[in-house]
Formats: C-alpha cells, sequence, structure tokens
C-alpha cells in the first residue's frame, strides 16, 4: 500500500505540476510603435481592433509607444505633443487614458514605452532646438552640419549631459501624473550607440569626467573612461527610477537591454545586468533580435549566467524580422517561454498585421 501512495504521489505530481513553478503560465507582450502610419492611438476603431486582437492573441501586456524622437502622444511641456493634439481631435478624448480603459476591462495591462536617449533622425526636436547639438553624443571626427552628428541614421542624446536628463526627466513625470492607470513603464534606449563606440567627446561630458577623475587627458581605451560612460547610463536610469517611484512607488519599471550582453556592456555600455539584479528595476526587456535561432539561443545562455534571476526577464522576439518566416517565429517563442524567463514581448503589432502566419501561431498556440 505504501508502495502504491508513492507511485500515485509521484503520478500525481507529473500530471498536476508544483503551484507556481511548471503550471505558471508565460505571459505575453505587445510592442506597438509610433511608426506605425497612422499610429494606433489616433482612431478609436484602431485602439477596439488592437485589444480585440490583443484577446485573441493571448496578449497579457501591452507596451504602448508613447514617446519616440521627442515626440510625444500625451501632453507634454518638453516635447513635441502635436501627434498627441491630433489624436485627440480625432478621437474626442484622451488617446492613452482610452487605450488603458479598454485594456484593463479584458484584463490585459499597459505599459508606456519611452524612447529616451534617440532622437531618430528628428532634426528638428524641440530639445534640439533649445541647445542645439551640444546634447549630441559625438565623437572626435569633424562636424560641419547637424547630419554629420547621425549615428547610424539616428541623432543620439548624451546620457552624460545634465540638460539631457533634465528635459528627459520632465518628461517622464509629465507623463506618469497624467496617466495614474498605467501598469508599466518602460525605458528604451538607455544607453550610448554602439556602432564604432568611440562617442562621449561633448564639451560637457568631457569636463565632467575630468572634473570628477582629476585626469587632463582622455583616452579612448582607458578604463576610466570606459567605466565613466557605463556611469552616465546607470547614473541616467537611477535618476528616472527615482522620479518615477516618487510619483508611483507601486508602478513596474522594465527597462530594454541590448544582446548581445558583451555588445550591451562594452559598446553600448549599458550595464542591464547589474539594473536588474541589484532592484534597479523590476524587469528587463532582453532584445535578443535575429532570426538565426542558434544565435538566439546563445543570446539567451550568455544572458542567463549574468542575471540571478531570470524570472525577472522577457525575451523579446523581434518579429519584425520575420515575413514569411512563421517557422522561425514559432521556434523562437517555444525557446524562449522554455528558458524559466517572465514571458515574452513581440516587437511589433503591424508586424503581425502583415503575417497571417505569426498571428495564427499565437492564436492556436498555448502556453
Amino acid at each position: 500500500m505504501k508502495k502504491l501512495s508513492i507511485i500515485f504521489l509521484l503520478s500525481a505530481a507529473i500530471i498536476f505540476p508544483v503551484q507556481g513553478i511548471c503550471d505558471e503560465p508565460v505571459r505575453q507582450g505587445l510592442y506597438v510603435s509610433l511608426i506605425q502610419d497612422p499610429p494606433v492611438l489616433a482612431s478609436r476603431d484602431d485602439i477596439t481592433r488592437l485589444i480585440r486582437f490583443a484577446k485573441e492573441s493571448r496578449i497579457d501586456d501591452i507596451f504602448i509607444q508613447v514617446y519616440r524622437a521627442n515626440r510625444s502622444l500625451f501632453l507634454s511641456s518638453a516635447a513635441d505633443a502635436s501627434g498627441y493634439e491630433t489624436c485627440v481631435r480625432n478621437i474626442s478624448g484622451d488617446p492613452l487614458k482610452l487605450l488603458v480603459k479598454e485594456a484593463h476591462a479584458s484584463g490585459i495591462r499597459v505599459h508606456a514605452w519611452l524612447n529616451l536617449l534617440s532622437l531618430s533622425n528628428n532634426a528638428e526636436a524641440p530639445i534640439l532646438k533649445k541647445y542645439g547639438p551640444e546634447i549630441l553624443t559625438r565623437n572626435l571626427k569633424e562636424k560641419k552640419d547637424i547630419e554629420d552628428y547621425k549615428i547610424d541614421g539616428q541623432y543620439f542624446l548624451e546620457p552624460g549631459d545634465t540638460r539631457v536628463r533634465r528635459e528627459l526627466v520632465t518628461i517622464v513625470r509629465e507623463l506618469l501624473s497624467a496617466y495614474p492607470q498605467l501598469d508599466g513603464v518602460q525605458f528604451d534606449y538607455i544607453r550610448y550607440p554602439d556602432k564604432d563606440p568611440a562617442y562621449g567627446y561633448t564639451s560637457m561630458n568631457m569636463e565632467r569626467f575630468k572634473n570628477s577623475t582629476g585626469l587632463t587627458h582622455i583616452d579612448e581605451n582607458s578604463g576610466a573612461w570606459k567605466e565613466w560612460k557605463r556611469k552616465q547610463v546607470t547614473e541616467f536610469l537611477n535618476l528616472l527610477v527615482r522620479n518615477t517611484r516618487a510619483i508611483r512607488p507601486d508602478i513596474a519599471i522594465s527597462v530594454t537591454g541590448c544582446a548581445s550582453y558583451l555588445r550591451a556592456y562594452h559598446e553600448a555600455y549599458q550595464d542591464w545586468p547589474y539594473w536588474l539584479n541589484s532592484g534597479l528595476v523590476n524587469k528587463v526587456t532582453f532584445m535578443s533580435y535575429t532570426t538565426d535561432v542558434d544565435r538566439f539561443k546563445r543570446y539567451i545562455a550568455t544572458a542567463k549566467k549574468v542575471t540571478n534571476d531570470f524570472r525577472r526577464v522577457d525575451i523579446a522576439i523581434g518579429a519584425y524580422e520575420m515575413a514569411g518566416l512563421a517557422g522561425t517565429f514559432a521556434e523562437e517563442m517555444k525557446i524562449a517561454k522554455s528558458t524559466g524567463a517572465n514571458g515574452c514581448v513581440i516587437l511589433h503589432y503591424e508586424s503581425l498585421l502583415r503575417d497571417p502566419e505569426l498571428v495564427n501561431f499565437l492564436k492556436c498556440n498555448k502556453n
């Protein structure tokens, strides 16, 4: 009898896994980008369609892009809010409040997604008009006009510039004060550019480095200069988090982390494992964008080694690269869900709409 009881218990453990470990569903998130034209928030019908799509596709969390290229889809004194004003006229109300209300009614959480240190290619950005190109991070090559500051097709703000920090903190505070119903906020582009990463040579950043370290010469390959740049990125995030917590102590704070970890740490000067392991942020969304499944696995394996609790990581899947690659999309989703991560986040909604096979996988596949 005792032997039979043991067998029964083992069988039950297989059929009914331990609560909180094996049967805990993996969350699915969806990025909704401002590059979608027109943006989803410009129409009541489009907001309703998004919520319906999310429910049918088993989406638990929507990451709605409300700030990009110094343009905001909320009222802001420090950003170009003309897009927000257009949306308000179109729907006769506040679009983000409407989205949050409809999402919550369907049991879906909403996170405000902000691209902070990138201005994309917006040479008319209010912050750039206010302070001039000196706030853009730069290398030591001669700059004759604004186009010379572009890095990989984008203008990047200098994280070590206190004016940049002040302006972006203002934008975040405006957002959080206006939308107490938000479930989370995600800070994106908290990094230096990682293409030929010899940046940081603005007057303010170099002066602050010399005053802080006592060094009079900057050597691009020196540990002191590299650590200074990494410190500026983390200090900026710290400032964002402190101001966020002052307004919304309860909100979920996440940040995007570059893949691979070596690229993040040594090229983008982004120490996202420290941010996660120290408790500075609640979660990291690991941007493991690749259509190479083996590389995808390597990215995740390395990330797990530097992370104390992988249940606080979301793995991002780059659906924007997977038109006609439904098999790759399905395989990466399944791999992500088997890693012990909190969940996966798909980039992005418009890419899914363009490929019904990707959507079919989401609608038919269960956790």
